[in-house]
């Protein structure tokens, strides 16, 4: 089947958003991959032509974050995630995934919203100290993020949720948050194939794009290394406002 050239101008600026996201700036622009390509294809074939991508931008993230991880983050999240991504297997046929995408979008804003108040109080001198990691929290977010990730291509904001309360350094939260991602994104290789959706077509234009993934990839890395806590933090708070803010208007634009 012949590749329409015009899928390069939606491709393009798609793959620079999630190629910077990978680097280490946050699932929110990952958000708006998808809906960009899928200006110029259907959702479905979006979604295939950037699962490779995002395992090739892994690649580059594990090597760039491999000296950083935080073992007991990815050891309290991933398990939920792993039921996550099976239970979103069997059933993503049967939920509504722009009913998905409004939940957690509403968490996530509650969630950044509860740390801007908070940000606001510590002028008067109220500090929230770190979170310690939380066995229930851990699977029911861990689970979500499974699930959103394969569903919904939402699993960045659950997340994060969990995450950024720990107050990690930002290197180390960054690092197990390369490592998570790309597990993800590697298991759910199995189910797109089996949709038959990685075919000869789709694979040649994500083939075409992985030179531009490495190196917006690069530049994502780059830029987050560079960031100290203090700029961080709100940066990365803010990146999961626009996450969530986006769940939510698409999902309501769906129910409208």
């Amino acid at each position: 089947m012949p590749i329409d050239p015009t899928i390069y101008y939606a491709a393009i600026p798609a793959v620079l958003l999630v190629g910077l996201t990978k680097g280490g700036m946050g699932e929110a622009l990952a958000l708006m991959g998808v809906p960009l390509l899928a200006m110029a294809v259907p959702p479905v074939q979006a979604a295939a032509i950037l699962l490779p991508i995002l395992v090739v931008m892994d690649c580059v993230s594990l090597w760039i974050w491999r000296q950083h991880n935080d073992r007991t983050l990815l050891k309290m999240l991933l398990p939920g995630a792993l039921i996550g991504i099976a239970i979103g297997w069997a059933t993503s046929a049967y939920v509504p995934r722009d009913a998905l995408r409004l939940i957690i979008g509403l968490i996530t804003v509650l969630f950044v919203a509860r740390y801007f108040y908070n940000s606001w109080r510590a002028r008067y001198g109220y500090i929230v100290p770190a979170r310690p990691h939380r066995l229930l929290p851990a699977a029911f977010l861990g689970t979500l993020s499974g699930y959103g990730s394969f569903v919904a291509h939402a699993g960045g904001a659950p997340f994060q949720v969990y995450g950024l309360p720990l107050k990690l350094p930002p290197r180390d939260y960054t690092g197990a948050g390369v490592r998570f991602f790309a597990i993800l994104n590697a298991i759910k290789l199995g189910p797109y194939f089996a949709l038959g959706q990685l075919d000869t077509t789709n694979l040649t234009i994500s083939a075409t794009l992985v030179p531009l993934a490495i190196a917006a990839t690069a530049v994502g890395g780059f830029l987050v290394k560079r960031m100290k806590p203090d700029v961080f933090y709100p940066f990365m708070y803010a990146m999961v406002l626009v996450a969530g803010l986006k769940l939510v208007y698409d999902g309501v634009l769906a129910f409208l």
